[in-house]
């Protein structure tokens, strides 16, 4: 299993500038934060990292799937995922990560893991309902969906009459206005 080590960038070598970053994401990183919704993953990540000499600016790009259970039917499917994420990094006397833009990170460090902010940004980037396209589509035949179609409320055929002496009230309120 590889570690997050190789997502250590150090910075203090680095001429200022831009500079590029990429990282494949598969399932192996999520199972190191102890993540198990998705079956499997392909991700590709592109790291923008931007070296200025009061701070750092890092933009990442995520693009690719991950195969997750369907909510309503629970096949496996793969669910496109696409996320962005800025982090402005910032000198200071002790760490802070407060802010969701902004990072302190104390003057004496020199290099930064950015595995814990690519997990967060892909995890967010997959919709909170996962449905199978086929069930949309109307082709993903299951158990599930027969049962769950089965279930489903019947239509009342029956109209509820509405009693004559209503009418006769909204007729009043009508003639008022005018």
């Amino acid at each position: 299993m590889r570690t997050l080590e190789e997502y250590n960038i150090s910075f203090f070598g680095l001429k200022e500038g831009n500079h590029q970053f990429k990282y494949k994401i598969e399932n192996q990183f999520f199972e190191a934060f102890n993540f198990d919704e998705f079956f499997d993953a392909d991700i590709l990540i592109n790291l923008d990292f931007i070296k200025k000499s009061t701070l750092l600016e890092l933009y990442f790009t995520a693009e690719g799937v991950v195969n997750v259970a369907c909510d309503m039917s629970n096949e496996p499917f793969d669910q496109p995922v696409s996320g962005s994420l800025k982090i402005v990094i910032k000198f200071g006397e002790e760490f802070n990560d407060d802010n969701e833009e902004i990072l302190i990170i104390p003057h004496g460090e020199h290099q930064i893991n950015v595995a814990q902010y690519i997990y967060e940004m892909i995890v967010l980037s997959v919709p909170k309902k996962r449905i199978h396209p086929g069930i949309d589509e109307g082709y993903l035949q299951t158990d599930v969906l027969e049962k769950l179609k089965e279930l489903q409320p019947k239509e009342n055929k029956n109209t509820i009459e509405i009693d004559p002496r209503w009418e006769d009230l909204k007729k009043l309120l009508i003639d008022k206005n005018e």
